[in-house]
């Protein structure tokens, strides 16, 4: 019996053992499969090098006259005089090697046409030359890369709405087709003027990618960004506002539109400046005077006179 028992608790470990194996494969699979084809999205496009398979822009003109007309009306026109060699250069430099689709009678199956295909593989067509650029060099890194929004989801070469950055629509129209939660925002009493025009959304933000949260063209503390309008609020000052060093100014006024004036966050300063003041509730220091103590006034001094006094004092 004892040597029945035993073997039977050798069996059942046993079981469990091959059982934690297999599903760990199992797991690992898969997930191995999803590290192999995302390194292979994040693989920078490169274009054969043979010059035997391009036929040059001049060949793609004879039955794209319309899309060789407009390719020359904007900033890729460059590439065909910079003689990089003809992989980087004209239509081809886009659309890849020509000379199949040519020898096809028009093919499209053999060549790239930037249709049927993934976001990630359109990008990578574009960042095979912006890669570098100042604008694009984080955009495998922005949220738009994450979550498939291509290059031509907003630029058009060929049919732009707005010459400046080839972009399909304004920017303001491109920006609120997918971000409907901010767009109401710009309709408040109080807001950043994005509707007039005055004002773009990457002015801002760079839609291509940045290392602060929401793309934020700015310091950690999301000041920076702020201050090349509002550079009077920059300082130096002797006593700055605690808040600038960590939370930047959207601790107190929301950036996007407000119903209280100067975008504050609360229609009451006193308010906003309990969230964080909260030891100045009910208690008052000896010595102090006594409008410091909010309970107790039936009606509070404002913590600030100014605005511009926030970032000097900070016990008040």
């Amino acid at each position: 019996m004892k040597h029945f028992r035993l073997l039977l608790v050798c069996g059942m470990l046993l079981t469990t053992v091959l059982f934690a194996a297999a599903f760990s494969l199992l797991a690992k699979e898969p997930d191995t499969r999803t590290r192999e084809k995302s390194a292979k999205l994040n693989q920078s496009y490169v274009p054969p090098s043979d010059p035997s398979l391009y036929v040059g822009t001049e060949t793609c003109k004879t039955c794209h006259e319309a899309q060789a007309r407009s390719y020359e009306e904007n900033g890729h026109f460059v590439t065909t005089q910079a003689n990089h060699g003809p992989q980087w250069e004209g239509c081809e430099g886009c659309h890849g090697p020509g000379k199949a689709h040519v020898d096809g009678g028009g093919d499209k199956v053999k060549i790239f046409t930037f249709r049927d295909v993934g976001a990630k593989e359109i990008s990578q067509r574009c960042l095979a030359c912006h890669h570098a650029g100042d604008q694009q060099m984080n955009f495998l890194r922005s949220a738009h890369w994450k979550n498939d929004v291509s290059c031509t989801d907003c630029h058009s070469i060929h049919k732009p709405a707005v010459e400046k950055s080839l972009l399909r629509a304004t920017e303001s129209v491109l920006c609120f087709s997918c971000h409907l939660a901010v767009k109401p925002d710009f309709s408040k009493p109080v807001h950043h003027r994005v509707n007039e025009g005055l004002v773009t959304c990457s002015d801002c933000h760079n839609p291509h990618g940045s290392f602060d949260l929401r793309q934020i063209r700015s310091s950690a503390s999301r000041d920076a960004v702020c201050f090349k309008c509002h550079a009077s609020k920059a300082g130096p000052f002797a006593v700055e506002h605690a808040a600038m060093r960590t939370e930047g100014c959207s601790a107190c006024h929301s950036p996007h539109g407000s119903a209280n004036p100067k975008l504050l966050k609360r229609s009451q300063i006193n308010l906003l400046c309990l969230e964080c003041h909260t030891a100045t509730t009910g208690q008052s220091a000896p010595a102090l005077p006594s409008f410091h103590n909010q309970a107790r006034n039936i009606r509070p001094a404002r913590c600030v006179i100014w605005p511009s006094t926030v970032r000097t004092r900070t016990n008040s």
